[in-house]
């Protein structure tokens, strides 16, 4: 626990939460108070770096400037609803995230790195059929604040690591939503997650999931333009429609296509495709040979992900078996292929199981409503 208590301070009126922030943002709010631009510095460096939970502690600014900062301004983390651990050392937290609802993000402790998967939304509007989120619909979009408020949490209870790192060395936006779906608010985080003067992470200890929204993966590759993950789960057109609906609107071809420009900003950038295994629906060998002729050659890697089942879905999860057999017929193709280790499936926090809970305002029609809200 950090030095500095953790205090959830109360929503008041306007008055912005600081926390969400960005440099460029923030220097652009101190220049409105007639302050100097280096005060966001210093406020990103107690934010991010010193958890501090509000203006008082910051000595490095005066006295009139904390003050008149209470009085217009809060720093504000998500409050935690509750805890759950996993006999594999996995932490689940449930926030709370108004209305009657919550999200939950998920630290996954592992020698040498500690990953944090993080929500970027209240439920989501994809839909896609094995995943217990899209299952209950969606309600809205996360502000930055709450989305960086997650990693700022886990980093304030979480223990430092044996030199005093931070807990979280990774971020990835894996949890509740699709985050590519929330561009205005995912794109403010993941600044504040590069930056020097607050978390300092590195491009490729970021990784951003997305179902695949063709314009926003361009977007993001020229905004930030850290790790990316697609969730592909199917070889062809067919099978996808059925399992990612935004299949639909943006078909593998075009996908691809876009994955493609995304590795070519950078040298050495690969796309991890996320596949989960499903008995019996895309863990044939014809599946493997397809997916194989897909990426051969380019710059991929594939994680296998072993269903996780949930209440009332129609899934199994593939035999390890035909999980191994899967990945050893793409090896031999020349593709570099994971299966990825189910952590906290006790307390269903793995790939798939996050619910949370939220009140569907809207599950959007398929098709060209659901661009439409992706590009909101």
């Amino acid at each position: 626990m950090s030095a500095h208590a953790v205090i959830v301070m109360n929503n008041v009126g306007e008055n912005p939460n600081l926390i969400g922030m960005p440099r460029a943002e923030l220097e652009n709010f101190f220049v409105g108070l007639g302050e100097k631009p280096y005060r966001a510095r210093q406020v990103l460096q107690w934010i991010h770096q010193r958890d501090a939970a509000g203006f008082d502690v910051m000595t490095d600014l005066s006295q009139k400037l904390r003050d008149r900062l209470a009085s217009i301004a809060r720093i504000e983390l998500p409050q935690m609803l509750r805890e759950s651990a996993s006999a594999d050392g996995t932490v689940k937290w449930l926030f709370e995230s108004g209305a009657g609802q919550a999200i939950e993000s998920v630290f996954i402790p592992e020698a040498g790195r500690g990953t944090l998967c993080i929500s970027s939304q209240v439920g989501c509007a994809l839909d896609c059929a094995f995943c217990a989120t899209g299952a209950q619909g969606f309600n809205r979009n996360l502000s930055s604040a709450e989305i960086i408020g997650q990693v700022s949490f886990a980093n304030r209870v979480l223990p430092r690591r044996d030199h005093g790192e931070p807990a979280v060395t990774n971020v990835v936006f894996m949890g509740m939503g699709e985050p590519l779906a929330n561009y205005r608010s995912v794109v403010p985080a993941l600044r504040i997650l590069l930056s020097d003067l607050a978390y300092g992470l590195s491009r490729r200890r970021i990784t951003v999931s997305t179902s695949g929204i063709v314009p926003h993966i361009d977007r993001l590759g020229h905004d930030c333009n850290v790790s990316l993950a697609v969730s592909l789960h199917a070889p062809d057109d067919e099978l996808r429609d059925r399992l990612v609906p935004i299949n639909r609107v943006h078909p593998i071809e075009e996908l691809l296509a876009a994955c493609w420009r995304y590795a070519a900003l950078h040298a050495n950038r690969f796309i991890t495709f996320e596949y989960v295994m499903l008995a019996g629906v895309n863990d044939s060998p014809g599946h493997a040979d397809r997916l194989a002729e897909l990426l051969c050659g380019k710059p991929a890697k594939i994680n296998l992900i072993p269903f996780n089942p949930f209440p009332g879905n129609e899934f199994r999860r593939s035999s390890a078996s035909t999980i191994q057999a899967f990945q050893n017929r793409l090896r031999r193709r020349g593709i570099v292929v994971t299966t990825r280790k189910t952590r906290g499936d006790d307390i269903d926090a793995a790939c798939g199981q996050l619910a949370g809970k939220v009140i569907n305002r809207a599950r959007v029609r398929l098709g060209e409503k659901n661009l439409r809200m992706a590009k909101a």
